[in-house]
Parts: structure tokens; sequence; C-alpha cells
């Protein structure tokens, strides 16, 4: 699969943004390996290809950033969604 370019932590603003439109399979692949109890360093060497041995810091971070964006787009960035689906 391939991976879409990423910055270290998705933009922390209130409504959906571009970023978040790009990395929308991303954020679903995060929910998924969360609710199966993935282990965290898995899920980020596949979904993001970054080694957690080599940069644990830089890994944990884009993981944890962006399964909270994610967890946010479950509870307020679908809204968007649907509205910007119905324009």
């Amino acid at each position: 699969m391939t991976i879409i370019p990423f910055d270290d932590q998705p933009p922390d603003s209130p409504h959906l943004t571009p970023y978040d439109e790009r990395h929308l399979v991303t954020y679903l692949r995060l929910l998924d390996a969360d609710e199966e109890g993935a282990d965290w360093q898995e899920a980020v060497q596949i979904i993001f290809g970054l080694d957690p041995d080599k940069e644990p810091e830089r890994a944990k971070l884009v993981h944890d950033s962006h399964l909270k964006r994610a967890l946010w787009m479950t509870e307020h960035g679908y809204q968007d969604l649907l509205r910007s689906s119905l324009h």
C-alpha cells in the first residue's frame, strides 16, 4: 500500500482540513488497529512506514497525534464531511 506523505502531527483545527481529507484512509486504518488492540509500534510501521526502534519519539508522536485526530473525526470531523458532500 502506498504511504501518503504525512506531517509528524496533523493539524489541530476545529474543522476538517485538506490534510484530513487526504488522510481519511490513514485515520480509518489507525482506528481499526486501535480497535483490534494492535501494538502501536506495529501500526506505525505498517501505516506510516516508520521504524519505532530507530525513531521511537517521532514514531510515538506520529501515531498518537494521528490517532487522536482520527478519534476527533469520529466525533466532530465527520460533520464537515457530511456538509461538504451535500454541496
